[in-house]
């Protein structure tokens, strides 16, 4: 009998440790007025352009006005969301809070600072 609740218990603590966040961006606050240079830099630097720069992959997004036209011409948000073909970036799905505060940036006319 003490074999089984410690069978339970150990299944029961693996349950609740799977359904915990595992990044910052799901646990905190929506960022409801994201700009490029505070929020949107951070993430195409940490996450893309080590594919997208110069001289890489297309689009390059390493400047302001590559994402900001990136992202006007869809090829950007529907690569993050894979409504157009493979996720990126390759390494994985960003979090979900992170694609809905660049589509709030897209929505918001694309403030930069």
């Amino acid at each position: 009998m003490k074999n089984l609740k410690l069978f339970l218990f150990a299944i029961s603590s693996l349950f609740i440790v799977s359904c915990e966040s595992t990044t910052i961006q799901d646990i905190s606050g929506v960022v409801t007025n994201p700009t490029y240079n505070l929020h949107i830099k951070p993430v195409m630097t940490s996450k893309c352009t080590g594919c997208h720069a110069a001289g890489g992959q297309f689009p390059n997004l390493t400047s302001y006005s590559a994402v900001k036209n990136a992202t006007q011409n869809g090829a950007l948000l529907c690569r993050l969301d894979a409504s157009c073909g493979n996720i990126m970036p390759q390494s994985g799905s960003l979090p979900q809070a992170t694609i809905t505060m660049i589509n709030t940036w897209a929505t918001n006319n694309f403030p930069e600072n």
